[in-house]
């Protein structure tokens, strides 16, 4: 079909090539940067919650030891995430950021937000699958996260790409 021809800069103007749409899409990878610790931040909050109130055996399931290494680990990866998403703003600011942050970025929080939500699910057992608690709803979201502005497999391909010098893909 023969349709009206717009001008290589009429969407981008001022921009030639891919760079713009790159530059794009490079923009909304580090916002997700920071949205999947949001969605890890419920997820860990609510968890938190429910074992200090929930009661099993007479006491509540956050006095157990397994519970509060659950709960640390995930205190831990939320914070080296969320401190991973200020060092990248950081960076960005004073025009340093690279495309190959970003994808660390992307690549860890997305990760690590994951593992957050399905440990939170394991503490709250049958009640971490009900729409009571936010966390199905969390974890849904991060999967689709973890497949579009770039798969892991992509971002894991730049970061080896800067580690190497070498393109793994073309």
């Amino acid at each position: 079909m023969d349709g009206v021809r717009l001008p290589a800069d009429a969407m981008l103007p001022g921009v030639e090539g891919l760079k713009g749409p790159l530059r794009c899409l490079n923009e909304a990878r580090y916002g997700i940067v920071w949205g999947v610790m949001g969605a890890a931040r419920s997820c860990f909050e609510t968890a938190l919650s429910y074992a200090k109130e929930r009661v099993q055996f007479g006491k509540p399931i956050g006095s157990f030891q397994l519970t509060q290494k659950k709960l640390t680990d995930m205190a831990l990866e939320l914070n080296k995430g969320t401190l991973l998403a200020h060092h990248l703003g950081r960076m960005r600011e004073a025009g340093r950021l690279r495309p190959e942050h970003v994808s660390v970025g992307k690549l860890n929080n997305t990760r690590e937000a994951i593992t957050i939500a399905r440990t939170a699910r394991g503490i709250l057992g049958a009640n971490g699958i009900t729409l009571e608690y936010p966390i199905m709803r969390h974890m849904t979201n991060l999967e689709s996260v973890l497949t579009y502005e770039g798969t892991e497999e992509v971002h894991t391909l730049v970061i080896g790409q800067a580690l190497t010098g070498l393109r793994a893909f073309d």
